[in-house]
């Protein structure tokens, strides 16, 4: 599928081949708009002499799912708007947006935010939201954004930064993260980039009459509502339209239609309803509010040899970094090389649950925001120096260990042996440990007893947090084998689940993260075995990873057989950039877990585990 009109319109925000300095010395009369002049305007002035607007709080009234009052911190004369929400006490996450979106762009991600117990603090950067802004393009600069940001966290007196950015807001926040490493606890981006590119490099021309209103073409005016799929895997399938980035610019600083609302619309999946629209142009009654929504995308032309100091910040953070995409993005923000450039350089980015999500855009706080604040909850959660060891020191879980009573010799072949998996959860100390048992050479899961089985009832008896009952399942592999480090067979503690005896054969610290294709790390040493002849069934992610099917699941699907398998890619809903493959082994696989086991499940809760070297 070809859209030949439409992708400068989604390189909205395009910055990773940009840059050059402004010159300071050119003079831009103050904006100017037909239905509201300027004079007519309220204008402030600081002491220094810059004049200003302020949004009068009547435009923010009853916005949809907003219920924020706003706080402010003067900077140089102007006050910096920004919404606060959960326990003042709590550990800060520190949340910055893009343009030409405002903090409400943050609405569906806060509340989760907050209730998990952290404070929240979503600010506007300076001509946004319900910060002042300077009537003067020339007021508006790279560098003064990200000094406005240190000066805001010194103000605040906040450390330990939680940091989520976006857009915009990962270049001026990864700008001062990288200066600042040590403010921040963790670091989180979202469809971002920091640009370093060489001094003197313009990416667009400068502008030319950048007050004059012109009634040029919107760029957004032929994309629908509700977005249609950009990518197949990390390969776009548009082309490119006339004009690219320096039509975007061109538009924003001068076009008579350029409105907030229209961006945002354009680069979600989702259509977004009229009030929410409405809510996205509140800050810019008229365009004499517009100055700083305008200037952003001409900032590019400003970040020749500027970052690179603060890229080698970022190349040494060894603290948590995680990455979630948009996987609907078509500007090169939104590129599978984008976020394999964060995962490949920043040592803290190792190993972390990165995700693409498949139904959203470049805005993705709109589109997923309460699967992204839930995975920012658990991620911030985890004892990353800790993952993949049991996280509390002798841990016994209330299991009791009992007599094997139960026998079955499993087949020689495994390969769609039936099996099922009781996965409870318990506390330790300040953390959590879960055990999976399984039925496998026990019995072969009978349906009547599996059935049988309450989860609730489990929980109760054992005090755990959580009980999942994970099956039926069927083996995909043709061998099992528990290890010790010689590679002989080991055992685990034997229990009982309601008539059906099983064993443990895997450890985790933390609770098993449950979203589609996030991936868990499970302490075991096992030895899987596929021998050739056999088909296999992959998952392969954007940096080319691949995880093989080790077992199927009928618990979402009951009608799922063996034989459905070499075509299950056809129905799954695949993250943006992955693939799934069905091969036929000319030779024995292995698949080794040393002490670790990297394990993903599909939709279906297929499990599949990671091809380790």
């Amino acid at each position: 599928m070809k859209r030949n009109s439409l992708l400068f319109a989604l390189m909205v925000l395009v910055f990773l081949i940009v840059a050059c300095e402004k010159d300071d010395d050119v003079t831009i009369d103050p904006p100017t708009d037909d239905d509201n002049p300027i004079s007519t305007i309220d204008t402030l002035t600081t002491i220094d002499g810059i004049q200003f607007v302020r949004t009068p709080d009547a435009f923010f009234q009853n916005l949809p799912d907003w219920p924020y009052a706003y706080q402010y911190v003067e900077i140089d004369g102007l006050r910096q708007a920004y919404a606060e929400a959960g326990p003042a006490g709590g550990e800060v996450v520190l949340l910055l947006h893009g343009q030409p979106s405002w903090s409400y762009l943050y609405r569906k991600m806060i509340p989760i935010l907050a209730d998990a117990g952290y404070r929240v603090i979503a600010m506007d950067h300076l001509g946004m939201g319900r910060s002042d802004k300077p009537i003067d393009i020339s007021e508006y600069s790279y560098l003064g954004h990200g000094d406005r940001l240190e000066q805001f966290i010194q103000q605040l007196g906040l450390s330990d930064i939680n940091l989520f950015v976006q857009d915009w807001g990962s270049l001026i926040g990864l700008r001062v993260a990288g200066l600042n490493p040590d403010w921040f606890a963790t670091i989180s981006v979202g469809n971002g980039q920091l640009p370093v590119v060489p001094p003197g490099f313009q990416a667009i021309n400068p502008i030319e009459n950048p007050n004059e209103i012109e009634d040029l073409t919107s760029p957004f005016a032929d994309i629908p509502a509700q977005q249609f799929p950009f990518y197949d895997g990390c390969e776009l399938i548009i082309e490119e339209g006339a004009g690219g980035f320096e039509a975007w610019a061109n538009y924003a600083m001068k076009g008579a239609s350029f409105k907030a609302s229209e961006v945002v619309e354009a680069l979600t999946w989702f259509d977004l309803p009229a009030d929410e629209e409405a809510a996205y142009d509140a800050p810019f009654p008229s365009r004499a509010y517009m100055a700083g929504v305008r200037t952003f995308p001409s900032l590019v032309n400003e970040l020749g040899g500027l970052n690179a100091e603060a890229w080698a910040g970022l190349t040494a953070y060894q603290k948590p970094m995680l990455t979630i995409w948009g996987g609907n993005d078509a500007g090169s923000l939104g590129s599978c090389e984008a976020q394999q450039n964060f995962i490949d350089n920043v040592p803290g980015a190792a190993e972390k649950p990165h995700v693409r999500l498949p139904e959203a855009g470049h805005f993705l706080q709109s589109d997923q925001g309460v699967e992204i604040a839930s995975r920012l909850v658990d991620f911030y959660a985890t004892d990353w120096d800790n993952v993949g060891t049991v996280s509390c020191e002798n841990f016994d879980s209330p299991v009791q260990n009992e007599a094997r009573t139960q026998f079955l010799a499993p087949p020689s072949n495994m390969r769609n042996f039936r099996y099922g998996e009781v996965i409870p959860t318990f506390e330790c100390g300040g953390g959590l440990i879960t055990e999976v048992y399984v039925t496998t050479s026990f019995n072969d899961c009978p349906e009547d007893q599996w059935y049988m089985l309450n989860a609730d009832d489990l929980k109760s008896q054992l005090g755990a947090v959580a009980i999942n009952l994970n099956g039926p399942r069927h083996w995909l592999v043709n061998q099992t084998v528990q290890n010790d480090n010689n590679g002989s067979s080991v055992a685990g503690k034997i229990t009982t689940f309601g008539t059906l005896q099983m064993q443990m054969q895997a450890q985790i610290s933390g609770v098993i993260e449950e979203a589609p294709y996030a991936e868990n790390q499970v302490q075991r040493s096992t030895t899987y075995t596929f021998q050739a002849g056999n088909e296999v069934y992959k998952l392969i992610n954007p940096a080319g990873e691949e995880y093989i099917m080790q077992s199927y699941s009928r618990k979402i699907n009951p009608d799922l057989t063996i034989d459905d398998l070499a075509l299950l890619g056809a129905s799954l809903n695949l993250p943006s950039g992955w693939t799934f493959q069905t091969e036929t082994l000319s030779v024995d696989l292995e698949l080794i877990a040393d002490g670790l086991a990297y394990v993903i499940q599909d939709e279906l809760q297929n499990s599949y585990q990671k091809i380790v070297e």
